[in-house]
């Protein structure tokens, strides 16, 4: 049976954390934006999330993560269509991304890789940007 993705409660946020910490991703501020990730429900737990920082017309998909007992079955990637349809709902044109261990998951999604200098000011000023995820991390962009 498929997982169901909805919107994230902020009941939602400690297994959110736990799926972060566990994937070795980064849980700054994330709940700032609960407003704006999904969650898998599978078994009646989280097994997955995704979301975005919206700035404008951009936004930031960060914190894509699968409980290792589920990886491999498509849940990744049904939460980043998920969020990429939330993204064109929520009147996004530009969808940027900061990996530094998936840049090869992304691609089949139509992102590409580009440098940070290329990057909207609203999106570069973001915590994830600025003092979050390392120098070396891979920035990718789609436009949608």
């Amino acid at each position: 049976m498929p997982p169901d993705i909805t919107p994230a409660a902020p009941a939602d946020l400690p297994a959110i954390l736990a799926l972060l910490a566990a994937s070795k991703l980064p849980r700054a501020r994330i709940e700032n934006h609960v407003a704006s990730t999904l969650v898998a429900r599978q078994d009646s737990g989280v097994g997955g999330t995704a979301a975005l920082e919206l700035y404008g017309d951009a936004a930031l998909l960060r914190s894509v993560a699968v409980a290792t007992d589920l990886r491999g079955r498509g849940l990744g990637a049904a939460l980043t269509f998920a969020a990429l349809d939330l993204a064109r709902r929520r009147g996004v044109r530009t969808v940027y991304l900061l990996t530094e261990t998936a840049a090869q998951f992304f691609p089949k999604f139509g992102f590409r890789a580009i440098t940070r200098a290329e990057v909207e000011p609203g999106v570069l000023a973001s915590p994830e940007f600025t003092t979050v995820c390392p120098k070396t991390a891979v920035v990718m962009v789609k436009q949608m």
